[in-house]
């Protein structure tokens, strides 16, 4: 039996709280009926749904069974062609990917120009599900995977007692 800590229950929701605010804080700011979104793996979470209410949504993951419209590896997704959303909402993803660049460089190519991704990683938080959970990355490394984008922005969650060692990143790139 796995055992969670009460200091992981309190950066999940601190996680959670975070990621919530900052896709209600998107929608607030460029909910349109013109916006094409593409969340990846929003899971049991609502993800873009909750805040966008005018934008066209659509869902990636890599789970057959997840009823996504598009069912791939998110670094190699040929069936999204080039240039095709205004946003990409990418949180708490990346540290599962086999391939963080791959994965980084195809959300590049199927965001259109002047469009955003706004991404979340953790880095203070435990290995979790689901499986693989391969990375932790810093904002050095962070700064490494986006280097293709116009703007970068990294903002980080940082853990009350522990400076340098942020709970969570928050990225929003444009390209």
């Amino acid at each position: 039996m796995i055992t969670i800590s009460e200091q992981d229950r309190l950066h999940y929701i601190l996680l959670r709280e975070n990621i919530d605010r900052t896709v209600f804080n998107a929608a607030e700011k460029y909910d349109s009926p013109e916006l094409r979104i593409l969340d990846i793996a929003p899971q049991v979470h609502e993800g873009a749904r909750k805040y966008f209410h005018l934008a066209e949504i659509f869902t990636l993951d890599i789970d057959p069974d997840s009823g996504a419209d598009y069912i791939c590896d998110l670094a190699n997704c040929d069936t999204i062609a080039n240039d095709t959303f205004d946003l990409i909402f990418c949180t708490e993803v990346l540290e599962h990917t086999n391939d963080p660049f791959g994965s980084v460089s195809e959300i590049y190519r199927i965001l259109r120009p002047m469009g955003m991704v706004i991404a979340t990683t953790p880095f203070n938080f435990r290995i979790h599900r689901p499986l693989p959970d391969n990375w932790r990355f810093t904002e050095h490394g962070l700064r490494l995977l986006f280097k293709k984008f116009k703007s970068l922005e990294i903002t980080e969650l940082p853990t009350g007692d522990r400076d340098l060692m942020p709970i969570q990143y928050t990225i929003q790139a444009v390209k």
